[in-house]
């Protein structure tokens, strides 16, 4: 665990693991999305430099819709973080000692890369398609942030799977360095290492994605199963998290990652029946 990798002499400015961890997974995602953009773009001389513009305004959304979401889930819920929202509301934009809702970023991905692909005259569903591939592959990344800072970390791990090696589960330090998101009583636990098992699923999705993409019927396919598959795989792994931070509901029956799986994975796979006979891949094809 390394919450804070660097702290800038002087300035006294920490740089935090989490946020190297999500910067390199952007990049990584950027980088992606021009490949794929050269090879499968409707037009390859133009729209590598089309979708780096996309990827500007993709960043800007996962944020602001990341932490929007955290901060108005945090003030809902009436909790501590919440209350210091509303007395502090320059502490909304302290991104970089954690508070992103994963689903809140991929609503403002959604909408930030979509208004941008429109702006630059580049088919919508297509570029939704392989923005949600590279994507995908920058969150596995990112997603080690999660696990350097101590965020996102699961429940305690029962008596009998403790002796279970990394990356089933993981030993909390007795000593909990400065910035760490642990909980102060998961000090020396061992708790299910659901960090990794983020960017395993991250994996899994972009994996998903990139077969079905050589094999789509039509734009839109594959980013509709993307979230199919990430809706159901999110579901499971929010039945081992152990920070309720992020807001649970019905006597804790449901986490509200949970709740937004269900409905974005009923929605995926209502529109997947329903355009089941559809045969339309556009002229930017695989």
């Amino acid at each position: 665990m390394h919450p804070i990798l660097y702290e800038i002499p002087l300035l006294r400015f920490p740089i935090s693991s989490f946020g190297v961890m999500v910067a390199a997974g952007f990049l990584l995602a950027s980088w992606v999305l021009g490949k794929l953009a050269e090879r499968h773009g409707d037009d390859p001389e133009r729209d590598p430099a089309r979708y780096s513009r996309i990827t500007v305004w993709v960043l800007v959304g996962v944020i602001l819709g990341a932490r929007l979401m955290y901060v108005i889930v945090e003030i809902a819920r009436g909790s501590e973080t919440g209350r210091l929202f509303r007395e502090k509301p320059l502490e909304i934009l302290a991104v970089w000692n954690g508070g992103l809702v994963m689903y809140g970023g991929f609503a403002g991905a959604i909408a930030g890369g979509l208004w941008s692909a429109r702006r630059e005259r580049v088919r919508l569903m297509h570029v939704c398609d392989l923005g949600m591939i590279a994507g995908f592959l920058g969150q596995a990344v990112g997603r080690v942030g999660c696990l350097l800072v101590g965020d996102d970390h699961g429940r305690l791990v029962p008596e009998r799977f403790a002796d279970l090696p990394f990356p089933i589960t993981l030993r909390v330090p007795e000593v909990l360095p400065e910035k760490s998101l642990f909980e102060p009583h998961l000090a020396g636990q061992v708790v299910w290492a659901t960090q990794p098992w983020m960017s395993a699923k991250a994996l899994i999705v972009a994996g998903v994605g990139w077969w079905m993409f050589r094999r789509r019927r039509y734009a839109g396919q594959v980013a509709l199963w993307m979230i199919l598959v990430y809706a159901a795989l999110r579901y499971v792994v929010e039945i081992f998290r152990g920070d309720t931070i992020r807001g649970v509901w019905f006597d804790g029956a449901l986490s509200t990652s949970q709740l937004v799986s269900i409905v974005a994975g009923a929605i995926a796979l209502v529109l997947l029946v329903k355009n089941r006979k559809r045969r339309d891949p556009g002229p930017g094809r695989a």
